[in-house]
């Protein structure tokens, strides 16, 4: 029995070495193995090692796309001299742990202001190239990809891959945004009024030609009704004088008929004539004289 103290003891002071001895890797991780603050080896893979417990430790980075996000607007200055406010992320991740390690002694924090002054140095200076409207929307996507490139080659340096940049905001400061929309306003309204006298006239003149048009059309239909009537009017005269030509006291007597017809419409009609008068020719004798064969 006084054997057993020792024994359980070691074994479980084996235990506890075994135990330090193993660690494992997950897949989303960087391993890096130390001896005495000295790199030994670096794991990329998933998978369970072994170390020398006590003398040796484990470091563990992050594979994944990481963000780096501004906690504020930055302000850059365009070629006109007028600041904009600037708000961008970056996606990066770890690709070689030993040289992270190395760089900026596997240090996060350190590493994201490294990239932040890559980032914004290199959109100080493509701004500065440019006007607003291209920073807002000319030469965006051509901003983006320069600052990705530039700042992913400074970035392989620490051991580091920029997977992307984007500008999610660009925009005038405060005090200058009321200024230019104050102007772009008074320039909408100019435009608006501008139009507006534009279509005022050009509706006056189509209203002109619209009535010029108009009266040519009526004088024109008045002109064709008369020559119309006109023929009329002579081919009624010359049946009248055919007729005539061929039995004028037949046309005399039916154009009487026609005559007493129109006179004696109505029961009230009264007519104050001589008895011997031209009208009552036909009615005295129906031959009225001689009607022709």
């Amino acid at each position: 029995m006084r054997f057993l103290a020792p024994l359980a003891t070691l074994i479980i002071t084996v235990l506890v070495l075994a135990s330090q001895a193993l660690y494992t890797v997950d897949q989303r991780q960087h391993a890096i193995v130390r001896q005495l603050g000295e790199i030994v080896r670096v794991h990329s893979d998933a998978g369970l090692f072994w170390k020398v417990p006590l003398l040796q430790d484990v470091k563990y980075y992050d594979k994944r796309i990481l963000t780096m996000d501004t906690p504020e607007a930055e302000r850059f200055i365009t070629s006109e001299k007028k600041n904009v406010l600037v708000d961008s992320f970056v996606k990066w991740r770890i690709i070689e742990a030993r040289q992270y390690y190395i760089s900026v002694a596997g240090d996060e924090e350190q590493a994201r202001r490294r990239l932040t002054q890559s980032v914004n140095a290199t959109l100080r200076e493509e701004f500065g190239k440019r006007t607003i409207h291209d920073v807002v929307s000319g030469e965006r996507d051509q901003i983006m990809k320069i600052v990705r490139e530039r700042a992913n080659e400074d970035g392989r340096k620490i051991g580091v891959e920029i997977i992307d940049v984007r500008l999610r905001r660009v925009e005038l400061p405060q005090e200058v945004s009321e200024a230019v929309y104050r102007r772009m306003e008074a320039e909408r309204k100019r435009v608006a009024n501008e139009l507006r006298s534009l279509g005022s006239a050009e509706s006056e003149r189509i209203r002109a030609d619209a009535d010029r048009q108009r009266e040519v059309l009526l004088a024109d239909a008045y002109r064709q009704a008369q020559r119309v009537k006109g023929e009329g009017d002579a081919k009624a005269a010359a049946i009248y004088a055919a007729a005539y030509g061929q039995n004028p006291e037949f046309y005399a007597f039916y154009r009487s008929l026609e005559a007493y017809r129109g006179s004696f419409r109505s029961k009230n009609d009264v007519l104050v004539l001589e008895p011997n008068a031209e009208f009552f020719r036909y009615l005295k004798s129906p031959g009225g004289g001689k009607l022709g064969k």
